[in-house]
């Protein structure tokens, strides 16, 4: 998909999104990366420029009338009527949903305030909410109904630490009941805590996605050799036989990238070859060095 705004910005460019079914998707990427444009064409909201789209197997926009009752979304926070209560605006959306059973409107709605803390604020009014309160209704909203996919952008948005442990506790019970997830973030703690896939964005391009283990391991891996000053030199002269790049000394200590070589490997070499090794140690690539090696910037790795 491709997203061409009239003032000429291109806020998605070039995007092949895939979603395995029953996956948690972290949709990962700092603000402004493209995250929610892509969400709104996905959910058939806007029209992409160019690109076709399907959600559980159907076009989009064209079949959502047949895909929509099945998704469950919080998109750019929640929008509900200030004067009523949380519990009176479930039950509004609720009404305007053909598939829903009116006998068990109240059932619904108290079950889904009940999912996200709000049970006890039920009758409060919207307007009353805090930042917080709102985002949980919103995700009460997404609950009413059992969805195959649940697409959540930001949803932690204003909620405190607790608060962001139970919205990863409920995506865990909902992707284990089945239930597909997509969840866009820009903190990467989120991600990784709560996700078994990625997908990674920046300035409207999605630069990697698959399983979160595959994505976070994209980077290189780098070997230290600690030896005493008077065989560091023969260190750097055997890493270099071996193959290995981007060898460099720095005081006792030699680094490479340790590409496809096996530690115990380099390490039986150093020893074969007469370094008084006195410690290896080997740097594996994680997300968050994934992300700033392709993007080159970083972005929010904690609440």
């Amino acid at each position: 998909m491709t997203k061409r705004f009239r003032s000429g910005q291109v806020a998605v460019d070039g995007v092949e999104l895939l979603v395995p079914r029953g996956a948690v998707f972290g949709f990962l990427g700092p603000n402004g990366s493209g995250k929610t444009t892509t969400i709104r064409m996905l959910l058939g909201l806007v029209a992409p420029t160019s690109g076709a789209v399907e959600l559980l197997g159907d076009a989009m926009p064209g079949r959502a009338a047949d895909v929509l009752p099945r998704v469950g979304a919080l998109v750019e926070g929640p929008a509900f009527h200030p004067y009523l209560s949380g519990r009176a605006n479930l039950a509004r959306l609720d009404s305007v949903d053909a598939t829903a059973d009116p006998r068990t409107a109240r059932a619904r709605a108290d079950t889904a305030l009940e999912r996200v803390g709000l049970g006890a604020a039920a009758d409060k009014r919207f307007r009353q909410y805090s930042l917080g309160m709102k985002q949980r209704l919103g995700l009460a909203a997404a609950l009413l109904q059992p969805r195959e996919l649940l697409v959540l952008d930001e949803p932690t948005n204003g909620l405190d630490p607790q608060g962001t442990r139970e919205v990863r506790t409920l995506v865990r019970e909902l992707a284990s009941d089945g239930t597909t997830v997509l969840l866009s973030s820009h903190l990467l703690a989120e991600i990784e805590q709560a996700c078994s896939h990625v997908g990674i964005m920046s300035r409207g391009r999605l630069l990697r996605q698959g399983p979160i283990a595959e994505v976070g391991a994209g980077g290189v891996s780098t070997v230290r050799v600690s030896a005493t000053p008077s065989t560091v030199v023969l260190a750097a002269q055997v890493l270099e036989r071996m193959g290995l790049t981007g060898v460099l000394v720095g005081g006792a200590d030699v680094t490479a990238e340790l590409g496809d070589a096996a530690a115990e490997d380099v390490t039986a070499a150093l020893v074969r070859s007469g370094v008084a090794v006195r410690g290896l140690a080997v740097t594996r690539p994680n997300l968050e060095d994934t992300f700033v090696a392709l993007t080159g910037e970083g972005f929010d790795v904690a609440r």
